[in-house]
């Protein structure tokens, strides 16, 4: 009977979320159902956007029998794309040298200068043993770059200078990709304010060969299929994963509408015998009343920011119910709570969140099942490394463009990375397969279990993220960490699936926020954004109310 009820005020709270934003509550007993099983989406619509694929050709003399010491093309006019990036044939193969690319805007005559593209690309990815990482779609890749508008195109590709052997063969099979996100649909009314005010200076894989010879070529997406051995399922009934129309641009910033709240009697809280239990359904439905003229309508094209009172009060009938048992690390240390304590979890607020549908994602390239881990321990953070010559408006056709490079350039099954920050500290849903689920991503190599990966658009190497793009880190792990009960100022256990830093099996320390390079040897996210984590915890605690 209790299980049964669990169940039913689980599903009841789905189904009450679900509604659109004009349903009173009282109809939530008329979608009491579960959602049909049979496909993870509907049929996708038509979206903008194309990919054009070219192969590199020598440039200079062979530095060694096996491949050339320069390859690229030189100027061309092409078809219009905003984004670059190169693959070759073997995943396993590293590019030893550099990339660089100059590009004309489009309509003009007017040339960039030489722009370097991040070589070192292989440490974004799924595990080696997962079947992502098995997958014979899988290309090796550099980082893709963002360089704007453009209809011209020249590339150079140099292996590292060698030693009396002489300079190592470039991979084979190097194609230049060009990548256009096509244009956004039109503007909708119903989206939720973000920012966009500019931030100042503050601060053993099977490949099918491609000859050397072949056409250039337009990548499309391959029919979809659930990988081998996989655990996957199909799309949950929350408006975060099902979204498939097209993006709503990002408006105008107008005075941001009030977080929504829930009253304090909806709240679990401990019975006589000292035991936490869910309140009553009549109560959940109140409390969800009291808020549902904030709520987002399925398929929305943004998830908007709630109070921490009512992030804590949907987080309730989240199974399991709230709080949850710390996994490992320094929380697993803390003294055990009180019932009265253990009713109030540490669960930052919910910030704004613009959903796959709201920047645009074209859910037909994609696969159609979602892949998920057991929990959250820890939160990644890195720089996408596609430069910062991108204004907050360009956000989203960024994202699409990097979302076309990782699935039909690199043959990832989907978007690598869980959450995307831009330059204005708008928050973007990634990967597919719901917002506040733990899906696996693709994102730090070696430990993408029970982790999820934040990408902060740009290149922090040298120049320093703004504060807005850190404080969204904070406010996004404040509360996906506390869906998971995870102090951001602590410390977990997580064991390596292999990697260059630490070997398969290996059980690694990490603080909660992590950088990418605690986790393998790379830059990632740049040394001044890794030198802001610390500001990020102690902002996420402070969120969560520790």
């Amino acid at each position: 009977m209790r299980a049964s009820l669990a169940s039913s005020i689980a599903v009841t709270c789905a189904a009450v979320l679900a509604l659109p934003v004009s349903s009173a509550a009282p109809a939530a007993a008329e979608v009491l159902v579960q959602p049909p099983a049979a496909s993870a989406l509907p049929p996708a619509p038509d979206l903008p956007g194309s990919t054009q694929s070219l192969p590199l050709g020598p440039l200079g003399p062979s530095s060694r029998a096996g491949g050339s010491g320069e390859q690229g093309l030189p100027r061309r006019d092409v078809k219009p794309f905003s984004l670059v990036g190169v693959v070759w044939d073997d995943p396993r193969a590293p590019l030893h040298g550099t990339v660089q690319v100059r590009t004309r805007a489009t309509g003009t005559d007017t040339w960039s200068e030489w722009q370097d593209v991040e070589t070192h690309n292989d440490e974004h990815g799924a595990d080696p043993d997962s079947a992502e990482g098995t997958s014979r779609a899988l290309r090796g890749s550099t980082a893709p770059l963002w360089v704007g508008d453009s209809d011209g195109v020249e590339i150079r590709v140099r292996a590292e200078a060698g030693g009396t052997g002489g300079a190592p063969p470039l991979p084979a099979g190097l194609r230049l990709e060009l990548v256009d996100p096509g244009d956004g649909p039109e503007t909708q009314t119903d989206t939720e304010p973000v920012l966009e005010t500019e931030p100042g200076t503050d601060t053993g894989t099977e490949v099918e060969q491609v000859a050397e010879a072949a056409p250039p070529q337009t990548r499309t997406a391959p029919a979809p299929a659930a990988p081998a051995g996989a655990t996957a399922a199909v799309a949950p009934a929350d408006a975060t994963s099902a979204a498939v129309a097209p993006e709503a641009p990002l408006p105008p910033a107008p005075t941001p509408a009030p977080a929504a709240t829930v009253p304090a009697a909806t709240l679990a809280a401990p019975s006589a015998s000292g035991a936490l239990t869910a309140p009553p359904l009549s109560g959940l439905l109140a409390g969800l009343g009291a808020i549902n003229a904030q709520l987002t309508p399925y398929a929305a094209p943004w998830l908007p920011a709630l109070s921490k009172e009512a992030t804590e009060a949907i987080a309730s009938y989240l199974p399991p119910f709230l709080p949850r048992t710390p996994a490992s690390g320094a929380e697993a240390q803390e003294p055990a709570k009180t019932p009265v304590q253990a009713a109030a979890p540490y669960i930052g607020p919910r910030p704004a969140i613009v959903t796959r549908k709201g920047w645009g994602a074209d859910e037909s390239i994609r696969e159609k099942t979602f892949v998920y881990t057991n929990t959250i321990k820890a939160a990644f953070v890195h720089h996408s490394a596609t430069g910062n010559n991108y204004t907050c408006a360009q956000a989203p056709s960024v994202l699409r463009s990097i979302y076309r490079y990782h699935v039909l350039s690199s043959g990832w099954r989907d978007f690598g990375y869980n959450f995307a920050i831009d330059k204005c500290g708008n928050i973007y849903e990634g990967r597919a397969g719901g917002v506040d689920k733990p899906v696996l991503g693709a994102h730090t190599l070696g430990f993408n279990t029970s982790t999820m990966g934040i990408a902060v658009l740009g290149t922090f190497s040298t120049t320093a993220p703004p504060a807005a793009s850190v404080t969204a880190v904070a406010r996004l792990t404040a509360w996906k960490l506390g869906l998971h009960g995870i102090n951001p100022k602590g410390s977990v256990t997580l064991t390596s699936g292999g990697g260059n830093l630490y070997a398969k099996g290996t059980k690694v320390k990490f603080n909660a926020i992590a950088g990418h390079r605690d986790g393998f040897a790379t830059d990632c996210p740049g040394s001044l954004l890794y030198g802001k984590l610390g500001t990020a915890r102690t902002s996420a605690a402070s969120y969560q109310g520790r």
